[in-house]
C-alpha cells in the first residue's frame, strides 16, 4: 500500500482543461513520433524503474504522441530503439493519441508485434495523469503475456489435431470451415465426408493398432491426391473429411472424389494379411447450404449415408434433407399415436376364384392423425422399420386382427368362415421374438392359429435366412399357413421356395395392373403359376379390378385374388358385413 501511495503522490499535478466536445482531433503522423532525447525529468517519475513491466509516460505534442519518460524494462524490451519505437506506435498510436484527447480515465487495449511465427503479445494500460503545462499525458504498462498466448495456442492446436493422424479433428474442421464460410464466397468450397467401409471388421479382427496403422496409411494415400490447398481432416473414427476449393465448379468435388476412391485401389498390407478398403463419400457444396458451417458439415454427412446405400458418391440435394426432417417429424407423431392408439386397422377382403366367396382379409393398418391428416402406410411404414417402432407396430397389428376376429366369431355365434392375413415386416422378424408373441395373441384371443396366415417379404429370408427358418417353422407348429408377399419384386431366389415351409405366393400388383394389353406381363404371371403348380403351392394375385382380369386369371390357374374389384379396404364393421353378404 505504501509503494502505491508514492506512486500516486509521484504523478499528481495540476488539472488541465479538455478539448471541447465535438473539436477535431488532430491526429499525427506517427512517422514523426519520437522519443524526446532530453526529456525534462521529473524526479518524482524514477519511481517508474521500480516498476517490472515496460512501463511510459506518453503526451500529446505538436498532435503527436511522444515518451517524455520511459523506465528500463521499457528500454529492455526494444521500444525505446527507433525501430522498436515505430513498431508500438504503428499499431496503438492512434488508440493512445484518442485517449490522451479523450475524457476517459482509462482503457485496456491488446497488442501485437511480429509476424505470425514469432509474435509477442502484451496488454496495454493507459492510465490519465494530471496534465503538466496544457499537455495531456497518461501512464502506459505493457504486461507481456507472449508466453500464456503461445501455450494457449498450443492447447488449442493439440485439441484441434487428431492425435494419431495429425489431421485436423472434427473440432478443428469446423473452425476451418466456419474460417471460409466467414469469407461469403460460397461457390468457392465444398466439404466431403468419407467414411470407410469394412474398417470395423478389420479392427476387430485383427486389433486396435493394426486398425491405428491402417488409417495411417488411408490418411498418407488421401493426403497425396489432394491438392496442397485443400485440407483433409479426421473426423471419427473411420471417418474423413475434405474441406475443397472449387476452381472449376461442382465438377471439382466430383473428381475429388474418384481420386481419392482410386487411392485405395491398392491393397494396404498389415502384418501378414493384404486388405483391401473402400470408401463411401457424401458431397455438400457450400452454395447449397444456410450459413453455419455446420449446416455444410451436417449436409455431407447426410449424403455419405445415402452413399453407404447406394454405393455411389452422393451430393447433397435440399430436398432430400427435406424428406429426411419430415421423417424424423412421423416418427415422433407414429410414436405418440402408438401410445395413444390413434392407429387402426382396414380389412380388403381376399377370395376364392373358383367360387367368388371370401376366404380371408388382409388386415392393413391406417393412420389418422389428431388432426384428421391421413398419413400414408408408404410413408409411416419405412419410418417405422428404420427408427424400430414396427416391433410395437406389428405387435399392435396382430393383437388387433385378433380381436376383430374373435369379435366376428361371437356376433356369428362360432367360426364366421374368415382367415386374417396379418404383414410381418422382416425387421419384426429379426428383432421380435414372433413365436412367443403369435402364441400369446392366440391364448389371449382363444383363437387356433390355423385361423391366421403370416405375410413375409422375400427381404424377409435373406437377412437372416436360419432365424427366418426357426421362426417359421414355430408359427407351422402352430397352424398359421405363411405366404411370400409380393412375389417376383425382390429377390426372386428359388431356394427359398424349396427350402421354406411356404403354403402361398402372393403375386404382385406391378405384374397383374395391365396385365392384358401387355403381354410379357402375361407370360411372367404364367411362369410363377406353373412354377407355385409344380412346388404344391396356391397362388393369390393382388390388384384385380376388372372381371376381365379375373376371368383370365382364373384360366391361368390362379386360386384367389384381391383388389378394388371385390373391395377397398373397409372397416372392421363394413369388413363384416360384406363377409356376411358374399358367403352368404
Amino acid at each position: 500500500m505504501a509503494f502505491g501511495r508514492q506512486i500516486f503522490s509521484a504523478f499528481r499535478s495540476q488539472a488541465f482543461p479538455i478539448p471541447e466536445q465535438g473539436a477535431r482531433i488532430p491526429f499525427a503522423d506517427l512517422s514523426a513520433c519520437q522519443l524526446d532525447a532530453t526529456p525534462a525529468l521529473d524526479p518524482r517519475e524514477a519511481i517508474l524503474d521500480l516498476l517490472p513491466v515496460p512501463t511510459a509516460i506518453a503526451s500529446v505534442v505538436s498532435g503527436a504522441v511522444v515518451f517524455d519518460t520511459v523506465n528500463i524494462a521499457f528500454r529492455a524490451a526494444g521500444f525505446a530503439a527507433r525501430e522498436g519505437r515505430a513498431a508500438l506506435l504503428n499499431e496503438i498510436g492512434d488508440q493512445i493519441l484518442v485517449f490522451l484527447l479523450s475524457g476517459d480515465t482509462r482503457r485496456r487495449m491488446a497488442l501485437r508485434l511480429g509476424d505470425a511465427v514469432d509474435s509477442r503479445h502484451y496488454d496495454v494500460t493507459l492510465a490519465r495523469r494530471e496534465e503538466s503545462a496544457g499537455t495531456p499525458r497518461c501512464i502506459m504498462s505493457l504486461v507481456d503475456q507472449t508466453p500464456e498466448q503461445r501455450t494457449e495456442t498450443s492447447l488449442r492446436r493439440e485439441m484441434n489435431t487428431d492425435s494419431l493422424t495429425g489431421l485436423p479433428n472434427r473440432t478443428g474442421f469446423g473452425d476451418l470451415v466456419e474460417e471460409r464460410v466467414a469469407t461469403g464466397d460460397r461457390a468457392r468450397y465444398a466439404v466431403l465426408a468419407i467414411n470407410l467401409d469394412r474398417f470395423s471388421r478389420v479392427n476387430a479382427c485383427m486389433g486396435s493398432l493394426s486398425g491405428d496403422e491402417l488409417l495411417i496409411s488411408v490418411a498418407r494415400r488421401f493426403k497425396g491426391v489432394l491438392r496442397s490447398s485443400d485440407v483433409l481432416a479426421r473426423t471419427g473414427g473411420d471417418e474423413f473429411a475434405v474441406l475443397l476449393g472449387l476452381r472449376d465448379g461442382a465438377d471439382d468435388a466430383l473428381h475429388a472424389a474418384t481420386r481419392l476412391q482410386q487411392a485405395l485401389i491398392q491393397p494396404f498390407q498389415l502384418s501378414d494379411f493384404t486388405i483391401r478398403v473402400e470408401c463411401s463419400i457424401g458431397i455438400a457444396l457450400a452454395e447449397d447450404s444456410d450459413a453455419e458451417a455446420e449446416d455444410v458439415i451436417r449436409h455431407a454427412q447426410f449424403a455419405v449415408k445415402r452413399s453407404k446405400r447406394t454405393g455411389q458418391t452422393e451430393v447433397y440435394r435440399p430436398h432430400l434433407f427435406d424428406i429426411v426432417r419430415s421423417q424424423f417429424s412421423i416418427e415422433t407423431q407414429l410414436r405418440h399415436a402408438l401410445e395413444a392408439r390413434q392407429l387402426h386397422l382396414a380389412f380388403q377382403p381376399i377370395c376364392d376364384l373358383s367360387n367368388g366367396r371370401i376366404s380371408s382379409f388382409e388386415a392393413l393398418a391406417r393412420w389418422r392423425t389428431a388432426e384428421g391428416e391421413n398419413i400414408s402406410p408408404v410413408d409411416f411404414i419405412p419410418v417405422a422399420e428404420e427408427s424400430g417402432l414396427i416391433v410395437p407396430l406389428g405387435r399392435w397389428a396382430m393383437d388387433e386382427a385378433a380381436r376383430t376376429l374373435s369379435d366376428w366369431d361371437r356376433m356369428a355365434g362360432g367360426d364366421c368362415g374368415a382367415r386374417m392375413a396379418v404383414n410381418l415386416s422382416a425387421v419384426q422378424l429379426q428383432r421380435d421374438n414372433v413365436e412367443a408373441m403369435f402364441a400369446e395373441v392366440l391364448a389371449q384371443h382363444q383363437l387356433p392359429g390355423h385361423r391366421f396366415t403370416i405375410e413375409l417379404t422375400e427381404s424377409a429370408f435373406v437377412v437372416d435366412p436360419d432365424r427366418t427358418l426357426r421362426t417359421m417353422l414355430a408359427l407351422k407348429e402352430m397352424g398359421a399357413q405363411i405366404a411370400m408377399d409380393d412375389f417376383g419384386t425382390g429377390y426372386s431366389n428359388l431356394a427359398y421356395l424349396q427350402k421354406l415351409p411356404i403354403d402361398k405366393l402372393k403375386i404382385d400388383r406391378s405384374f397383374i395392373t395391365g396385365m392384358l394389353a401387355d403381354r410379357d406381363k402375361v407370360a411372367i404371371v404364367r411362369a410363377i403359376l406353373s412354377l407355385a403348380q409344380a412346388l404344391g403351392l396356391r397362388t393369390t394375385a393382388e390388384g384385380i379390378e376388372t372381371q376381365e382380369l379375373e376371368h383370365t386369371l382364373v384360366a391361368l390357374g390362379c386360386a384367389f385374388g384381391q383388389g378394388y374389384f371385390y373391395s377397398r379396404p373397409i372397416d372392421a364393421d363394413a369388413a363384416y358385413a360384406l363377409l356376411l353378404a358374399r358367403n352368404a
